[in-house]
């Protein structure tokens, strides 16, 4: 398989997943489907390149197997060729990590955002192991490093001989080093993808080609623009629109990342956002009266631009 091959540019949303009221269902939240696909078309046509179900966002670790393969058929039908679905097959072993890269394939999935073994603080031996494993179905893999949350880092040498293996076409940079875009690029050939919305700007700058986000879940249009003004030259441009929403983008690499993007969603008011399950809870009074605030400065910005 040609590194070449498959294409990451643009913007590809690590896709919230929204919940209902069901006292029958795991912490009295059952998966809402119908508002699930919903979000997922709303951000193919609001400009996003495709979608990547089952991340951190989508909270696959709170879902049960079968939500969990079920969510990824729902993407791939409501997408329906319009953009890609990349979706994450992250597990605690490569014997986990494959199973669920084999149930993406069959539900034609386009590719696989995968993490290092999740839990297990693996050494570089196992880890490689790990992407030569899951590589054995054949799809595409975006190796993911975030190494705040798995406690293995995949730096700029160790990415080098995970580019060896045909099937990892890119690697999804969350480590808030922006070195290391150009120390990979150095190193390898291989798609750095920004994977912090608070370090999009400058790692788009730097060489990054794509942008695997958090955000775009409550901003889609803003975010697709910041990407097409980076590619298209017009730096100047980009950097207004990024910093008039950085500050509410910096909560995407915070523990509370996923209950800020919800309410920021629900806020915006374009899709529908939501409740998280367990372990996550709802977020503290001071920090909601902050998500709300940035979030409305930001709005208010992006109404006063489409005004002018």
């Amino acid at each position: 398989m040609s590194k070449q091959a498959f294409d990451l540019g643009g913007v590809i949303v690590a896709t919230t997943l929204a919940f209902k009221a069901d006292p029958s269902a795991l912490s009295g939240l059952a998966v809402d489907y119908d508002k699930f696909a919903m979000h997922c078309d709303w951000l193919i046509k609001n400009g996003c390149r495709g979608v990547g179900p089952n991340g951190s966002l989508g909270e696959y670790s709170s879902l049960t197997d079968e939500e969990r393969r079920k969510v990824i058929q729902v993407a791939v039908e409501v997408v329906d060729g319009r953009g890609l679905v990349v979706a994450g097959a992250h597990g605690v072993g490569w014997h986990q990590a494959k199973l669920w890269a084999e149930y993406a394939k069959e539900d034609g999935a386009d590719g696989v955002l995968l993490l290092p073994p999740t839990i297990y603080r693996a050494n570089e031996s196992e880890i490689i192991e790990h992407y030569q494993r899951v590589a054995e179905v054949g799809l595409p893999i975006m190796a993911y490093n975030n190494p705040l949350d798995t406690k293995c880092d995949l730096t700029p040498h160790l990415v080098a001989k995970l580019a060896d293996i045909p099937e990892v076409v890119a690697i999804k940079e969350f480590s808030g080093d922006i070195r290391r875009v150009l120390e990979i690029k150095e190193l390898c050939d291989i798609d750095v993808i920004a994977g912090a919305d608070d370090l999009l700007f400058e790692s788009l700058v730097v060489g990054s080609t794509g942008w695997f986000a958090g955000y775009p879940n409550a901003f889609p249009r803003e975010a697709v623009e910041i990407y097409d003004l980076v590619m298209a030259g017009k730096i100047d441009e980009a950097r207004e629109l990024y910093t008039a929403l950085v500050t509410v983008f910096r909560w995407d690499s915070k523990t509370e990342f996923v209950q800020a993007i919800k309410l920021s969603i629900d806020i915006a008011g374009g899709s529908y956002g939501g409740a998280t399950r367990p372990p996550r809870g709802p977020l503290s009074p001071a920090n909601e009266a902050t998500v709300r605030a940035e979030t409305q400065k930001a709005l208010d910005y992006i109404a006063s631009r489409r005004a002018a």
